[in-house]
């Protein structure tokens, strides 16, 4: 019965996985179209009705180009670190709470942080081991503005912990009938969707593939399936990022159709940001975490651990 249990539950993940993949060649299209239409013009339109199969096609394009290895690269770090980083994007996704019999992790929170930080370690690995200086300066950069970002990250999530009393994700359903967190933390919630958006690299905050200096950032010597993994990864982040967002300050009934609308909005939001701010400065990315998010997340964070403190005190 246990042997049964766990193929049922490795074929619900890879179902799940599958439909995550779908959603991020979705995404891409629904990206190029948005942006098409902020640039006046129409974005892909001609394969299949309304440009529809554009994603599987530029997939089937990307995956049987040759893939190139440069001479002077360290082979391995450098084959692998394209698959772990969508690995750990797709694994991140197993916290979700399911009624259909997968997991139900009670310390869902703290996986997600463990899984953002080894992130980090792909990207770094990718620019060191191409061996070229311009990947090396653009996965430097990278690690250097996702630590930055998952301090205060971080912290805006102990604050939600503390006040939801546990780590697990259903809580927040639970405690959000009444009033979303949107209106009750609503600063939180601007410093953290500008952390979600340095946490996965884009616009206004994308130095680690700033392609007007950088030529593309870290994986500049990616081709063909390397490069497609990558890119996946990123955008298996964003839609997780967007899920965790409307979990955390939108109500986060995840069994409702108006679930799946709030995070189709959330996406939208990060593509509508591309096509509308310019690259930050990098000394001021750095001054926004340090000196504006991360005092704003500890005030809160003392705020509420003070007010569950008189809370608890106030009914014992």
């Amino acid at each position: 019965m246990q042997v049964n249990d766990m193929l049922l539950m490795l074929l619900e993940s890879l179902i799940m996985f599958i439909f995550v993949l779908v959603g991020v060649a979705f995404l891409t299209l629904l990206e190029r179209k948005i942006l098409g239409y902020i640039q006046i013009r129409k974005g892909p339109n001609k394969a299949g009705y309304c440009g529809i199969i554009q994603p599987f096609s530029d997939a089937i394009k990307l995956f049987t180009k040759e893939q190139t290895f440069p001479m002077v690269s360290n082979y391995l770090p450098y084959y692998f670190s394209p698959i772990f980083s969508l690995f750990i994007s797709l694994l991140v996704w197993s916290i979700m709470p399911f009624y259909f019999g997968m997991y139900n992790f009670e310390l869902s929170l703290l996986f997600f942080l463990c899984c953002t930080s080894v992130g980090v370690y792909t990207v770094m690995i990718a620019g060191w081991s191409s061996n070229s200086m311009y990947a090396l300066l653009g996965g430097l950069r990278a690690v250097a503005q996702t630590i930055s970002y998952e301090v205060s990250l971080a912290l805006i999530l102990i604050s939600f912990i503390i006040l939801s009393g546990g780590y697990n994700m259903y809580n927040f359903n639970l405690y959000q009938e009444l009033i979303w967190f949107m209106f009750v933390t609503f600063p939180l919630m601007i410093c953290w969707f500008a952390s979600m958006l340095a946490e996965t690299n884009r616009t206004p905050f994308d130095f680690a593939e700033g392609e007007s200096e950088l030529v593309s950032g870290f994986n500049i010597e990616y081709s063909s399936g390397g490069f497609a993994l990558i890119f996946m990864a990123e955008y298996a982040s964003i839609l997780f990022m967007s899920m965790l967002f409307v979990v955390l300050f939108l109500g986060g009934d995840f069994y409702s159709f108006f679930f799946i609308l709030k995070l189709i909005m959330v996406s939208f939001m990060f593509i509508w940001i591309r096509g509308t701010l310019p690259r930050y400065r990098y000394d001021k990315l750095m001054y926004l975490a340090w000196k504006s998010f991360l005092p704003v997340s500890l005030n809160y964070l003392i705020f509420f651990s003070g007010m569950k403190t008189m809370m608890i005190s106030f009914y014992i």
